[in-house]
């Protein structure tokens, strides 16, 4: 979505209500497409003292699997962006805060993408507890636990040596 803002930066207008669904369907993470219904953008930019600010809610559900156990996760995203909106930069060590522009047009979907793959985690887990699966048999230890030998840890073997000789 491309927003005109000649008439928020010249004062005609004081306010402009955003509310969309963008559509990130082919976004990648890892190997899949995680957004499967949109990205909802809700808000407003405003100006307030010759300053202009974008202030909006963005949510999403993520489908994709869990980085331990491979079972299928849902998540819901749901973060505040806010910035001010200016047309040029006077100190560049200053610019998470604001959203530069140019043509006094602002492509919120580019942010929106941006915002969106930034606030991604590395890693999705199903649950924080998640025990994954056995490196052995290949079992869900969140659904049951396997009766393989646990390999230990080559620099440990020493010391579990002295237990069991006692």
């Amino acid at each position: 979505m491309r927003i005109d803002l000649n008439n928020l930066l010249s004062g005609v207008e004081t306010k402009l209500d955003i509310n969309y669904v963008l559509d990130l369907s082919n976004l990648i993470y890892s190997t899949y497409n995680p957004i499967k219904n949109g990205v909802n953008v809700v808000g407003r930019l405003y100006s307030k003292a010759d300053v202009l600010y974008l202030d909006i809610n963005i949510s999403f559900d993520f489908f994709g699997f869990c980085d331990r156990c491979a079972e299928k996760v849902k998540k819901h995203f749901s973060f505040d962006v806010k910035r001010i909106v200016v047309e040029k930069l006077e100190n560049e060590e200053d610019d998470d805060d604001y959203i530069v522009v140019s043509n006094r047009e602002l492509d919120l979907d580019e942010l929106v993408n941006e915002e969106v793959s930034l606030s991604l985690p590395n890693k999705i887990l199903c649950k924080e507890d998640c025990k994954g699966l056995c490196p052995k048999c290949g079992a869900n230890l969140n659904v049951k636990q396997c009766n393989c030998k646990k390999d230990v840890d080559p620099r440990m073997a020493a010391l579990l040596q002295l237990l069991e000789d006692e």
